[in-house]
């Protein structure tokens, strides 16, 4: 009899544990199948639109980031994302910008200058919002900054790196989830895609969102922010490389999660020398992930490294190798897959 009840379990066991092993495959075909939706050739379209001369490098209040935000939310809307609020894509916002966000000494003086002292800064955030199913109350949040430092006189500061690249990134990510939505395999939780502006003069479209949010920071489970992923810096011979900064500052747990899809899917070198507490170039504070971290969600900030042609007018499109940038935003929305379909979310590290 014991046998005899040893068998039923075993015949009633199997059946589900290949069930599950079917749902995992299907998982695993369904998120790959989505992450190939996302192409060099269509990163170039918007990467050739965003860095175009047309656009006057995108200075946060000038016409050229104004006509950036009507392309970003022309795409949205393109690709089935409705408006969040109001029939607009736009969280705007007025600040007077009091310094500027210049991550090292070679910008040209005449521009810092003209961003130091210029005088009640407009700007507008763009947000993509994609409603999730079972857990559409918990939000992860994908950032990139699509403003750049404008023109001065005659020379345009086109910013193809610094940040078409990223922001190319997450309107793919973006169109990546809408297909998998429309195909009824939309992420359990709700995912924000939101270009913001206002990084170059301090930061200033993310921190006006986490002061003022439109959807509840602490439903926030992550922020993945994109600033240059399209070139390969001098510490590097070839583009499988990215820098990780932040992924284990608020949360081992998403450093995990992150080192885990990498693995599973690209082994591509996830290099962490800017993650380093004492690095001296502070990269952690300097983007739009930091004014999340600074409200405790935790975060991954992915970044190519500085190059020769970092904010000057020569950061131009024949220069970025989208091979890599194709590759690193697969690897971004694979991550995002992952954290917006995970049965819980990332749990923030103990205090000590």
């Amino acid at each position: 009899m014991a046998r005899n009840q040893t068998i039923i379990l075993i015949l009633l066991f199997v059946p589900s544990l290949i069930y599950s092993q079917i749902i995992n495959i299907n998982e695993d075909i369904a998120n790959v199948k989505y992450s190939k939706s996302i192409t060099k050739e269509d990163l170039y379209k918007h990467v050739e639109v965003l860095s175009s001369d047309s656009l006057e490098g995108r200075e946060t209040g000038r016409k050229g980031q104004r006509m950036a935000a009507e392309y970003i939310a022309n795409h949205f809307r393109a690709i089935g994302i409705p408006p969040y609020k109001d029939n607009t894509y736009y969280q705007k916002f007025m600040v007077k910008s009091k310094r500027h966000n210049c991550k090292c000494s070679t910008c040209d003086d005449g521009i810092l200058k003209r961003i130091v002292f210029g005088n009640i800064l407009k700007g507008e955030n763009v947000l993509g919002y994609i409603e999730g199913t079972d857990l559409r109350d918990e939000l992860l949040i994908i950032t990139a900054h699509y403003d750049h430092l404008g023109k001065h006189d005659t020379v345009i500061y086109n910013g193809a790196d610094d940040d078409a690249s990223g922001t190319a990134a997450v309107l793919e990510i973006a169109e990546a989830f809408m297909l998998a939505k429309n195909e009824g395999k939309g992420p359990r939780r709700s995912v924000l895609v939101m270009p913001v502006s206002g990084e170059e003069k301090g930061l200033l479209g993310s921190k006006y969102y986490t002061d003022n949010p439109i959807f509840p920071l602490e439903k926030t489970i992550a922020n993945l922010n994109i600033d240059m992923i399209g070139r390969i810096d001098e510490e590097h011979d070839n583009g499988n490389y990215v820098y990780l900064i932040g992924s284990d500052r608020l949360s081992n747990e998403l450093h995990t999660i992150s080192e885990n899809v990498n693995n599973k899917y690209f082994n591509i070198n996830l290099d962490y020398t800017y993650n380093k507490e004492d690095d001296p170039n502070r990269y952690y504070y300097r983007s739009d992930h930091y004014n999340f971290a600074n409200k405790n969600i935790p975060v991954i900030f992915y970044f190519n490294g500085v190059h020769k042609d970092y904010h000057k007018s020569s950061d131009t499109i024949e220069k970025l190798d989208f091979d890599k940038t194709q590759k690193i935003t697969r690897l971004i929305f694979l991550t995002a897959w992952e954290l917006a379909n995970r049965e819980e979310r990332p749990a923030l590290n103990k205090l000590n």
